[in-house]
Parts: C-alpha cells; sequence; structure tokens
C-alpha cells in the first residue's frame, strides 16, 4: 500500500491506536516500526536518504516526524516518461506541473509476413524506433538538460527498455545522474498522464506484516 505526505502522520497515529506503541529503527532507506503487540510497518522512505534525524530516545521518538517531515518537502523533481513512439519531459514543485513537452513518433507494430517484405519492414520499423528514441532525448535535453541544476531528483517511468535507450545519450548524463525510484510505468505519456505522476513518486510505500494469532 502507500499514502500520501500529506496523510502520512494520520496513518502512523492510527497505526499506533490499532496497535499500541511502537519502536521506530532505519535501515537500508525503510523506516521499520514494531508495535506492541507484534505488528510490523515498513515505510519505505522517498527521495532517500533520510535526512536531519537523531536516534530516537524512546519509542519512534524524532525518527517519524523526521520520516513525515521529509515526504512532505516540496521538492523540484524532474520526470521523463518514455515509451515505444511517446514521451513526456516535465519539471514539478510539489505537486504543481511547472514546464513541460509532450511528444509521440509512429512505430509500426511487428510485421508476422515473411520473405524480402518482412526484411524492408524491420528495417523501417528499425529507423521509426531509432527516430521515436531520438525525438524523447531531444525533448528531454530541451526541458530537463537547461534545468538539471536546481532538480532535487529526477523520476523515470514508462518503458525500461526505451528509457534505457536514452541512456547512452552524453546530453542527458546529468539528468540520469539524478535518477531516484519508483520507476513508474504508465501507459502512453500523455498530458494527463504527466501531470498525475506526483500522486505516485511522492507517495510513501508501506509495507505491513500484521500480529500472528
Amino acid at each position: 500500500m502507500s499514502t500520501g505526505p500529506e496523510r502520512l502522520a494520520g496513518w502512523l497515529r492510527g497505526f499506533a491506536d490499532r496497535h499500541g506503541p511502537a519502536e521506530a529503527t532505519l535501515h537500508d532507506d525503510v523506516v521499520r516500526l514494531r508495535a506492541a503487540d507484534g505488528a510490523v510497518a515498513e515505510c519505505h522512505v522517498p527521495f532517500p536518504p533520510l535526512r536531519g534525524h537523531e536516534p530516537p530516545e524512546g519509542p519512534a521518538a524524532g525518527l517519524l516526524e523526521a520520516l513525515v517531515a521529509h515526504a512532505g518537502r516540496e521538492r523540484r523533481v524532474g520526470v521523463l516518461l518514455v515509451r515505444l513512439g511517446g514521451h513526456a519531459a516535465g519539471v514539478f514543485e510539489g505537486d504543481r506541473l511547472v514546464v513541460s513537452k509532450v511528444g509521440s513518433r509512429l512505430v509500426h507494430g511487428r510485421s508476422a509476413a515473411g520473405g524480402w517484405s518482412q526484411h524492408r519492414f524491420a528495417r523501417r520499423r528499425e529507423k521509426q524506433v531509432s527516430e521515436a528514441s531520438q525525438a524523447a532525448a531531444d525533448v528531454a535535453v530541451r526541458i530537463l538538460a537547461p534545468l538539471v541544476e536546481t532538480l532535487d531528483a529526477v523520476v523515470l517511468g514508462g518503458d525500461r527498455r526505451a528509457v534505457d535507450a536514452l541512456r547512452g545519450d552524453r546530453r542527458l548524463g546529468a539528468v540520469f545522474a539524478l535518477e531516484t525510484g519508483p520507476f513508474l510505468d504508465v501507459p502512453d505519456p500523455r498530458l494527463a498522464v504527466l501531470q498525475e505522476t506526483p500522486r505516485r513518486f511522492r507517495a510513501v510505500t508501506i509495507r505491513v506484516v500484521d500480529p500472528e494469532g
């Protein structure tokens, strides 16, 4: 499950109400809560690492407050979504999209025909794939590269293979250097899809294991 940063404090209070006081520890960018009844909640820190907290002196003291503050901080985040034939790049301040560019390129599906026609079709499709990848890279260079020094992080999404095809572009080295999770599995990158991404990349993923019995 996941919860938005604005609801995280309420979720943590509810966990304590249901399961009793909890001890909190931080390990590998996961805040782990073990409640009095044995229930465990693992809260994955968004935009790791978690900074600005002191070792807890009591049950969950300091650490959970630091997690809530960290999750709720307004960041400037670049987003790059790429799928075969479609791409979108944008910069968010908090959940507000401040600049963006969305585009698409025609890429035909694979042909089932055989013989010479199939080879000719494959060459044509390969050219279309290359042009689509180049168009996505150009948009990322136009939207993200000039602002890279102002960004806190870059979130990627779409199709991993299509995104990986852009990693060799030297113009985007500084962009990919800011990569953070999660990788967003999204449909064709249209503007509406891009606008919805903060709901996912700002969320705190939580895994709860209830006590046995």
